[in-house]
């Protein structure tokens, strides 16, 4: 097979990317057997593979269920260290730790980014984060962002924003590309990729891989899995690893590749693709000849015959059939085992082990980040505002639907009356409205965290800042625009439409109990929007506690009389502090008329047993505020527990 002059040229280069090295990898993970049980059983998807990766292009090809995605995972360090039983992984001679992923770039097959921003604004991002404060000041960031757009052939497109389900952006390649820039910004030696040419059209695809042999000739290692690519760019590659069944069933110069299988009775047709040709062999569609003698040599310009290689390849099916690392119908790990190239693995890989002391040189066990924790709160909170400015969605669906509800709810009790008994139902039957309205009118805030789920993972798990920035950017930026807003025009109409106590420390306290009745809900979205990843399922948890805090709250279900051993709930529903708060602050001091009697409005707070004096109020107030806090300390726990392994 002829290849071209810069193929050949490959092995005479001498870039100083790291070598990484990795030895007898055997990898579990567990598929539990039954939803309902917690019984699971495990499965080997890497067995004992192991192998070498230098500077250059470096690609693992099989077909899917092959384990080259595990495996790179595993290399990359993003991988559950639970289910590794066995290896080593080395780094240029040095044991590498389950940190060492910080120190090299992984882009993952999906891009992530945020589609409301910009292809540059996306890369300042990641520079402002990702390069330390000490070392580059803010013009040499903007060099920096604006070199990786250079490199990358971004120009044209860089001041386009990424796009969304809403928005039309930039083209699949151009967003490959902003991902793999994302992750140059930091300029690693070693480059993981996972199946970059997934969903591209053969031309796009094709230049990917250009831009990344680019990228390898500049003193970077980058290793991808791919799933089948077409001539043009097995022509880039350097080495080549292929998989089958969580086996290594060959790894060697990609030059080299259709000669080993020549050598052990799989031809090569004319023409054909050889990475098309892999996998058919992988997959039994192509019949195995006679294997020659030159068992594990590459071409014709390397044959050295060898009767103990013949030996070796004739005897492979008779006395291996029986082994455990493969079946009869799939003997390729066998002679991959048999071949020249593992030979030659197993004595680099033994030469590694004089490094295994120098343990004190590998990379940090523990992660850093490049900023300070203010400096990351400032810029997720500049990108949080300019995606609600871009996409307003939601800000707007909320100013609209409290303007509505406020005025409903102020035509429907309309300058309520002062005489009895109109005078109490109507209030409460006002008050229970407003707290409805509060709670259920701010579901949209379940969706706070599962939009931006993957990104958070993403973006946490590679050190762009820590997650209690993140949280708190994000819940400022939801809560101002979206509920506080929103909350101020609804208590404004609302009140003064329904002509209640006319005094502005009445009214302050209408507002007060409103927004906290309003901010325990929403936490409370917040903490189901931090546990679970699906709209469907949050959905689910949030509208069960509020349906039991609205039932049970003691308005609607007198608990003193009836179903007494659910009481408790009223101690963490919402609503009964909710309308405890706004009942206090109507009716204490306020004189209604019955017949040409006047009753005061604290008959009705003792009928119902509600604690009316001045802490009577605030604890009320207290309650919702502690609800509050208690809910978004457990979301911001549940977004800790959120790791890169899910």
């Amino acid at each position: 097979m002829e290849l071209s002059d810069s193929q050949d040229a490959v092995t005479q280069l001498n870039v100083p990317g790291p070598t990484l090295a990795f030895q007898n990898i055997s990898y579990f993970v567990s598929i539990s057997k039954s939803f309902f049980l917690k019984e699971a059983e495990e499965k080997e998807i890497l067995r004992d593979v192991s192998g070498i990766m230098k500077p250059g292009m470096n690609a693992i090809l099989g077909p899917t269920g092959s384990g080259k995605t595990s495996l790179l995972d595993v290399l990359a360090g993003w991988k559950d260290p639970k289910g590794l039983r066995s290896g080593q992984i080395f780094m240029d001679g040095k044991s590498a730790n389950s940190q060492f992923h910080l120190c090299s770039a992984y882009i993952v097959q999906e891009d992530i980014l945020m589609g409301t921003l910009t292809v540059r604004e996306n890369l300042q991002f990641s520079a402002s984060l990702r390069l330390p404060q000490s070392r580059n000041s803010e013009a040499e960031k903007q060099l920096k962002v604006n070199a990786v757009i250079q490199e990358l052939g971004l120009q044209e497109c860089a001041d386009t924003k990424i796009g969304t389900e809403f928005l039309r952006g930039v083209s699949g390649g151009e967003k490959k590309r902003c991902s793999i820039g994302m992750e140059l910004i930091t300029a690693p030696s070693l480059v993981f990729l996972d199946e970059p040419t997934t969903g591209l059209d053969a031309n796009t695809a094709n230049s990917i891989i250009q831009l990344l042999h680019q990228l390898s000739r500049k003193g970077r290692t980058v290793i991808f899995s791919i799933h089948q690519p077409r001539y043009s760019i097995f022509r880039l590659l350097d080495h080549l690893t292929l998989m089958n069944k969580g086996e290594i069933i060959y790894a060697g110069p990609a030059e080299e590749s259709t000669g080993y299988f020549n050598s052990i009775g799989y031809q090569c047709e004319a023409f054909n693709n050889p990475l098309d040709f892999f996998l058919d062999v992988i997959g039994g569609e192509i019949m195995q000849s006679q294997p020659s003698p030159e068992l594990g040599y590459a071409n014709d310009d390397q044959k050295v015959t060898s009767s103990d290689d013949h030996k070796n390849a004739a005897s492979v099916r008779e006395s291996d059939s029986h082994s455990s690392s493969c079946s009869d119908k799939n003997p390729l790990p066998i002679y991959y085992h048999k071949s020249r190239y593992y030979e030659q693995l197993q004595e680099e890989l033994e030469n590694l082990q004089s490094f295994e002391s120098h343990l004190s040189d590998a990379v940090p066990t523990k992660a850093t980040y490049a900023t300070s924790f203010f400096h990351q709160l400032y810029v997720v909170s500049n990108r949080n505002v300019k995606n609600i400015l871009r996409n307003p969605q939601t800000s707007i669906g909320q100013l609209l639907l409290g303007t509505f509800f406020s005025v409903l709810v102020g035509l429907i009790f309309y300058q309520v009356p002062t005489t009895l008994p109109e005078a109490f139902q109507n209030r409460l039957g006002a008050f229970f409205f407003l707290v409805i309205n509060q709670v259920f009118g701010n579901l949209s805030a379940v969706e706070l965290f599962i939009n931006e789920r993957k990104l958070f993972i993403h973006e946490s798990s590679r050190g762009y800042y820590r997650t209690s920035a993140y949280f708190l950017a994000k819940v400022f930026a939801d809560l101002i625009p979206n509920r506080i807003i929103p909350l101020l025009m609804f208590s404004g109409i609302s009140y003064f439409m329904m002509g209640l106590k006319q005094d502005a420390g009445s009214f302050f306290l209408y507002v007060l109990s409103l927004s906290l009745t309003n901010l325990a809900a929403v936490s409370m979205a917040f903490l189901v929007s931090a546990s679970v990843s699906t709209f469907a399922i949050a959905n689910v948890l949030i509208a069960l506690p509020f349906v039991f805090m609205m039932v049970f709250g003691g308005f609607l279900v007198n608990l003193n009389s009836m179903l007494s051993w659910l009481s408790w709930i009223k101690w963490i529903s919402i609503f009964h502090y909710g309308m405890n708060a706004l009942t206090i602050n109507e009716l204490q001091g306020a004189v209604f008329h019955l017949n040409s009697s006047t009753v005061p409005g604290e008959v009705y707070l003792q009928q119902q047993g509600i604690n009316y004096s001045t802490w009577g109020l605030w604890e009320n107030e207290v309650a919702l505020l502690c609800l509050s806090l208690a809910f978004l300390f457990f979301a911001y726990i549940q977004l800790l527990r959120v790791n890169r392994w899910k």
